[in-house]
């Protein structure tokens, strides 16, 4: 087997006096799907935060050499008048079109359903819809190229019907882009049909594998409590 992309040994995280995270340790290799789930204060967002450097923890995190790595953050609140285009956003980061039109692209964000140009470049980022600016996020994380893409909750704060296409556009750009994934979800059903690996989480890991062979009603009663329903996954 190849060198993992992601090493992640014994990570212990303490932030303002309290343990967030304790003793997690997990493989990612290329090319594949994990999942992080549990509940909500289970530490999913400080793993993501450890994972971009942006805290201090105990343990290691050891990256494959001269990885990129793209994030999509949870929310992202944007007023009706907020000033920006989407256009001038990606400026923030990137000032070559063709790259930009590159990542729209692939985003399916260039054309409307009749084929035509789309004027979203030059929308205001505050008028678009939820759906939009989770794939306007999306497309700016893709810019440069990364290897592995962390999306924090990716459907978070969006219709239930966009909710599935933003998964199925995720899943898509993993073939296509050739990109490790990881996120963190509480869709059970997405888990089961998307991701190589799940990291059941709550402060410590509960339980790391495949879905079908981790994600049973003692390891789930284990992160959510004896009283959540047991989703049963079914093959279709």
């Amino acid at each position: 087997m190849e060198p993992p992309i992601l090493h992640v040994s014994h990570l212990t995280v303490i932030l303002e006096g309290q343990q967030i995270l304790r003793n997690v340790s997990f493989n990612a290799q290329e090319n594949e799907t994990i999942a992080v789930i549990g509940p909500n204060g289970a530490g999913k967002t400080t793993l993501f935060r450890a994972l971009l450097g942006l805290i201090s923890y105990e343990g290691s995190i050891v990256w494959k050499p001269d990885i990129k790595i793209g994030y999509v953050p949870q929310k992202l609140y944007i007023g009706s008048d907020f000033p920006l285009t989407t256009q001038e956003f990606f400026a923030f980061k990137e000032k070559n079109m063709k790259e930009i039109n590159r990542v729209m692209s692939a985003v399916r964000l260039d054309m409307d359903h009749t084929g035509s140009k789309k004027t979203i470049m030059k929308q205001k980022l505050g008028l678009l819809s939820g759906g939009e600016l989770q794939k306007v996020l999306i497309a700016w994380a893709l810019v440069g190229h990364p290897d592995v893409l962390l999306f924090d909750e990716p459907t978070s704060g969006i219709d239930m019907s966009t909710e599935g296409t933003i998964y199925s556009l995720l899943h898509r750009l993993q073939k296509e882009e050739k990109l490790t994934v990881i996120l963190i979800s509480h869709e059970l059903q997405i888990v089961y049909r998307y991701a190589t690996n799940v990291i059941c989480l709550n402060k410590e890991s509960v339980c790391f594998g495949a879905p079908k062979d981790v994600m049973d009603k003692e390891n789930l009663e284990k992160l959510y409590g004896a009283e959540v329903g047991f989703y049963q996954h079914h093959s279709s």
